[in-house]
C-alpha cells in the first residue's frame, strides 16, 4: 500500500516541509515508486495475459490451467474452484475492454482476495474494508494527487466493486469451507440445505455493508 504522504519511518513530516537531503522531486519518485507497489506482483504476466486476449472460453480455461498448474481438475473441487474464480473473471474483464495494466490489476486483485482469505483468515468485513483500500489506491479519488496514477475510472471501479460482490463475497463462507474444511467435509458440504445456509448468510452481511 503506498506510504501516507507527510509521514516519516520516525514520525510525521510538517506539513508543506521537505526533509532535509530531499527535493520535492524526489519525494514525488519515492511516492510513485511506493504507488507501483500496490497490487505487485502481478498475478499474470503481460505475455500471458496477451496470449488469453486470443483465445475463445475453453482456450482461456485451458490457458489458464497450465499458468496455474491444475493437474487435479477431475477429482480435485478446490483446483476446479479456483479455475473457474479465475476464467469467470477474466471473461468478465473482456467484457469491460479493459486495457492490459488493467487486466493485470484486476486479475492481482482477485488472486489477492483469495490470498487474504486462505493465508491471513481475513473476515468478509475485513476483505470488503480491504478492497475499499485498494480502490481509493488504485481508482478514482479526489484526495489524490496524481491523475495518471487512477488505473481504473469511477465506471469502471464501481463495475469491479459489483461484480466482487456477487462472484467472491456473496459467496465467502464457501470459499473459506473450501479452504479450511478437511476433504471429507467439503464432499458432505456440497449438500443443498448446508450450501444454501452459508449462502444466505453471506447475502445478510453483504446487505449490512
Amino acid at each position: 500500500m503506498a506510504a501516507s504522504v507527510g509521514t516519516t519511518p520516525g514520525g510525521t513530516t510538517p506539513a508543506g516541509m521537505t526533509p532535509a537531503g530531499t527535493t520535492p522531486e524526489s519525494e514525488k519518485d519515492t511516492e510513485f515508486q511506493e504507488h507501483e507497489k500496490i497490487l505487485c506482483p502481478d498475478f499474470l504476466s503481460v505475455a500471458q495475459i496477451t496470449e488469453m486476449l486470443a483465445e475463445d472460453v475453453d482456450g482461456v480455461q485451458q490457458k489458464l490451467e497450465k499458468f496455474l498448474n491444475f493437474r487435479s481438475l477431475q477429482t480435485c473441487l478446490k483446483e476446479a474452484s479456483l479455475l473457474d474464480y479465475y476464467v469467470s473473471g477474466f471473461l468478465w474483464a473482456r467484457g469491460m475492454d479493459f486495457s492490459i495494466i488493467q487486466y493485470s490489476k484486476f486479475m492481482t486483485l482477485l488472486d489477492m482476495l483469495l490470498h487474504n482469505l486462505r493465508t491471513l483468515h481475513m473476515s468478509l468485513e475485513d476483505s470488503i474494508k480491504w478492497l475499499r483500500e485498494v480502490m481509493a489506491e488504485i481508482g478514482p479519488s479526489h484526495s489524490q494527487k496524481n491523475e495518471e496514477w487512477n488505473i481504473f475510472d469511477v465506471k469502471q471501479a464501481n463495475a469491479i466493486v459489483d461484480y466482487l460482490k456477487i462472484s467472491l463475497f456473496q459467496h465467502y463462507k464457501l470459499y473459506e469451507f473450501l479452504f479450511f474444511s478437511a476433504r471429507e467435509e467439503i464432499v458432505i458440504g456440497t449438500e443443498g440445505t448446508q450450501v444454501q445456509a452459508l449462502v444466505r448468510e453471506d447475502s445478510l452481511m453483504l446487505r449490512s455493508n
